[in-house]
Formats: C-alpha cells, sequence, structure tokens
C-alpha cells in the first residue's frame, strides 16, 4: 500500500512540473524581445553591486571596531575606578 502512494506522488509532481515548464514556455513566447544594445551589462552591474557591498562591509567593520575600542576603554575605566577614588580619574 505504501509504494502504491509513492507512486502516485511521483505522478504528481511530474504532472505539476509539466504544468509549469509549459507556463514558463507561454511566458516566454508572449514576451517583448529587448535588444542586446539596449539591455545592461551583468557584468558591469554585478561588479557595482560588489563594490557597494564591499563599501558596506568595510563601514560595518569600522563602526564595529569602533564600538570594540569603546567598550574596551570604558571596561578599563571601570577597572580603574573599581581600585582609585574618582576624583583621581579626572
Amino acid at each position: 500500500m505504501a509504494a502504491s502512494g509513492y507512486v502516485q506522488a511521483a505522478v504528481l509532481l511530474l504532472a505539476v512540473q509539466l504544468l509549469c515548464l509549459g507556463a514558463a514556455d507561454a511566458d516566454q513566447e508572449t514576451g517583448t524581445v529587448i535588444p542586446a544594445e539596449s539591455r545592461p551589462c551583468v557584468d558591469c552591474h554585478a561588479f557595482e553591486f560588489m563594490q557597494r557591498a564591499l563599501q558596506d562591509l568595510k563601514k560595518t567593520a569600522f563602526n564595529l571596531d569602533a564600538r570594540t575600542e569603546t567598550l574596551v576603554l570604558r571596561a578599563e575605566r571601570r577597572a580603574l575606578c573599581d581600585c582609585m577614588p574618582t576624583n583621581s580619574l579626572r
């Protein structure tokens, strides 16, 4: 009994795939064709995207570095405050 359930599921999946492929082909046939001269350069857009991503990563790294430095200085200051009077730190 379980084997027939698997077969039915496989047949159903195959039918859905065929329907999807047929719908995709129909969409491509009715669409308009953009001439190659007016299409954007994929490599150029990918390069620009990667440049922006790299700039974002650099900015994030700088912000994390600055934040870490601030937190370390704050922790060192607290450690000093624990063992020294407050008025000697200023």
